[in-house]
């Protein structure tokens, strides 16, 4: 079973194609209903949990009859509405990352550009925690070993049966700022080289200073994939927002970006040279 917000998604985008296939306008169907037209598209965007009642008041006008279509219906409803692992972690998860969370865990696939920081998903414990910390001066101790336990579930997804395939693009500024120190950093390095070197799913790609400027100058960002939705999400943040972009032209930009960056970026088999070197320039 998948994330929530991903179950959402795939309710919402079944629900769309139900409406269209019976050639009925989404206006139409929301006043049909006495709902606004705001309601509907946002129940078909995944946006919004959907409840037994609404759902059951769209089929119904759909025509659906039949016992196991109804059936399906409710039940993805139903665990639509589920709460995902990350809620245990309370406050850790801010509100607007926890869509990232849930996306992040069903992705097939995920392509990533940090220019300043090593991905989350690659980070050592040690690493992670000296990020999390400086990221969040404010926070006490218990609060940024909640944020450090958040982050190395996440990646628990690199374990799973069918786990997803990550290319990352890691700018040298990140390999060369020395986070937590020369040991935190050569452990770091050399454990990103290790997944690089053992793990077919993940590829790693350094984009050097000689790369001069480039497509992304001072930007970061993820598009993931998906088999069972519909649609990408590209995903960036700053210190004080997070933006998912949904729209296909924008994400083909990013797409775009992406592998100009690859172009630019020393080839992954160097790459893992690359970083076990600097490993070594930090003398541990």
């Amino acid at each position: 079973m998948g994330s929530p917000t991903v179950l959402r998604r795939r309710l919402g985008s079944e629900l769309g194609k139900l409406r269209a296939s019976r050639e009925m306008n989404a206006k139409d169907v929301a006043a049909a209903l006495g709902w606004s037209a705001s309601k509907l598209s946002r129940i078909e965007s995944g946006l919004v949990p959907l409840q037994d009642r609404d759902a059951a008041r769209l089929l119904a006008h759909y025509g659906i009859t039949s016992a196991d279509e109804v059936k399906h219906f409710l039940n993805l409803t139903r665990q639509s509405r589920q709460q995902g692992w990350w809620h245990a972690y309370g406050e850790a998860v801010p509100e607007r990352f926890r869509a990232y969370v849930s996306f992040e865990s069903d992705a097939t696939k995920i392509l990533t550009f940090q220019c300043e920081l090593v991905p989350g998903l690659l980070q050592t414990e040690s690493y992670a925690r000296h990020v999390i910390r400086s990221m969040q001066p404010t926070e006490s101790a218990t609060e940024v070993e909640r944020r450090l336990a958040l982050r190395m579930e996440r990646q628990r997804i690199l374990d799973q049966h069918d786990p997803p395939q990550i290319w990352a693009i890691i700018g040298e500024a990140a390999i060369r700022r020395p986070v937590g120190g020369n040991t935190v950093m050569a452990e770091q390095l050399r454990h990103i080289a290790d997944l690089a070197e053992e793990r077919p799913n993940i590829t790693v790609q350094v984009l050097p200073f000689s790369a001069g400027a480039h497509a992304a100058m001072g930007a970061s960002f993820s598009v993931l994939f998906f088999s069972d939705i519909p649609g990408s999400i590209a995903y960036s943040e700053t210190i004080t927002s997070k933006t998912y972009v949904e729209d296909q032209a924008e994400i083909a930009r990013h797409e775009d970006v992406f592998h100009r960056l690859m172009a630019s970026s020393i080839q992954p088999e160097k790459a893992i040279n690359r970083l076990r070197n600097v490993a070594e320039e930090y003398g541990i």
